[in-house]
């Protein structure tokens, strides 16, 4: 796929629905009592797996017309193995999510990106709660459930794969559950716990941030309405902000607080930067966005900002190349054990670009020089996120961008090509 540069990019657009509160919603559904409506949800092939797996443990799963419908049931060992695709969250959430179901055996597989992923991060803290599983700490592995005992663990990282995990497991354990983070990671699986009835609370700790289950933990049926995601309409706001004259309008995008540091990252740099019909969704905060290009300065982002970015690093130091002087990122390691080395990836496409970049063993230096020569190939290495930062800085760049396979955007963002070439993307396939 090359994208051409696209002086005319600009308009509206619906991107689709949130893949991290679509997960939680499927999962949560399965494990409710009733029948679970979801709007919205996005149909990529990561949250498409979730789908699959929650039908295999013993979950009805149906789409009704434009709504999604999951009725809960006891979940029960599947006939085969659990594949999660590409999608890190499918296997941590459903791990945790299993656990509890005393007896259920399940193998959970996935793509040979996935296979490589770390899962001790999740085996370790289950394990103290009393499932077992097979003794690789990567997948393919085997967990086998068990009456949980509660737990009280100091995450070495701030992780909503992991909290979510053990909070869903801590909904069948017998036990006190609770979980102190470092620094706050997203926290999806909180709101939507309360939304389904189940008692989470949070406290400040003298380490971080602590979140515990309550007493209250069975859950009850309910309508989710997934807003837009905002690390999908990032690939649009960061085009509008990088193309002189750009402006782009995204309604009902996810506002949560856990996600909105790439859009306070452009704001910063200088970009415009407007929300408007500001309202709450299925508990999350939701407006419509609209960003528009402005002279740009460099970033500098400090550990502490990562969480609330880490899906959109690469991007963000796409753009920090069309700023005016050095961006500087730090604490930013955990890029590098994501569905690519993202790290090495990035600071290899910017390089093949034209772009000055100094990669350190947890953080990046990009010197920004107000455009791009672009004009390079970028190996997306099967990530997504990383094709789809790329083929955005192609529409800005002086020279075309080639990225070597775009098949991987289907996991998170289907409409991704289709949606850039409404608003004016040059996007083509080929040679």
């Amino acid at each position: 796929m090359r994208a051409y540069p696209s002086p005319r990019f600009g308009g509206t657009a619906k991107v689709p629905g949130d893949k991290s509160i679509s997960h939680r919603a499927l999962i949560l559904g399965a494990l409710a009592v009733g029948e679970t409506r979801i709007s919205g949800l996005l149909e990529g092939e990561d949250v498409l797996a979730t789908a699959r797996a929650v039908e295999a443990f013993g979950a009805n799963v149906e789409r009704c017309g434009d709504d999604w419908l999951v009725t809960g049931a006891e979940w029960i060992s599947p006939a085969g193995p659990i594949d999660c695709g590409n999608s890190g969250t499918s296997a941590r959430l459903l791990m945790g999510a299993a656990a509890g179901f005393d007896g259920l055996e399940a193998t959970f597989t996935g793509d040979a990106s996935l296979s490589k992923r770390p899962m001790k991060r999740i085996i370790d803290p289950i394990s103290r709660m009393g499932a077992r599983f097979s003794e690789s700490e990567s997948l393919p592995l085997t967990l086998t459930g068990a009456g949980l005992g509660g737990i009280d663990y100091e995450s070495p990282v701030a992780s909503a794969q992991v909290k979510s995990a053990i909070l869903l497991a801590g909904l069948r354990s017998r036990g006190p559950v609770r979980i102190v983070e470092p620094t706050p990671s997203r926290d999806h699986s909180e709101v939507m716990l309360l939304r389904f009835g189940a008692e989470v609370l949070a406290d400040e700790a003298g380490n971080g941030l602590a979140i515990s289950l309550g007493e209250k933990r069975t859950l009850s049926a309910t309508h989710i309405h997934v807003p837009g995601d905002p690390s999908s309409a990032a690939f649009l706001w960061a085009a509008a902000a990088m193309i002189e004259g750009a402006q782009v309008t995204t309604p009902g995008i996810c506002m949560n607080a856990t996600r909105t540091g790439f859009l306070e990252a452009l704001h910063e740099m200088g970009a415009r930067v407007t929300l408007d019909n500001e309202r709450d969704q299925s508990g999350e905060p939701v407006a419509d966005v609209t960003v528009g290009h402005a002279p740009l300065q460099p970033l500098h982002l400090t550990p502490d900002r990562v969480p609330a970015t880490i899906d959109e690093l690469p991007l963000l130091a796409c753009v920090a190349s069309f700023a005016d002087g050095e961006s500087h990122f730090e604490g930013i390691g955990e890029l590098k054990v994501k569905e690519s080395d993202r790290l090495g990836a990035v600071t290899a496409g910017l390089a093949a670009n034209g772009v000055s970049c100094f990669p350190e063993s947890d953080a990046l230096r990009v010197l920004g020089k107000g455009s791009v020569r672009g004009g390079g190939t970028v190996m997306a290495h099967g990530d997504h996120r990383i094709a789809m930062a790329f083929l955005t800085l192609g529409l800005a760049a002086e020279q075309p961008i080639r990225v070597d396979d775009s098949s991987a955007i289907a996991t998170s963002f289907p409409d991704f090509i289709s949606l850039m070439q409404s608003l004016g993307g040059r996007l083509e396939s080929g040679l």
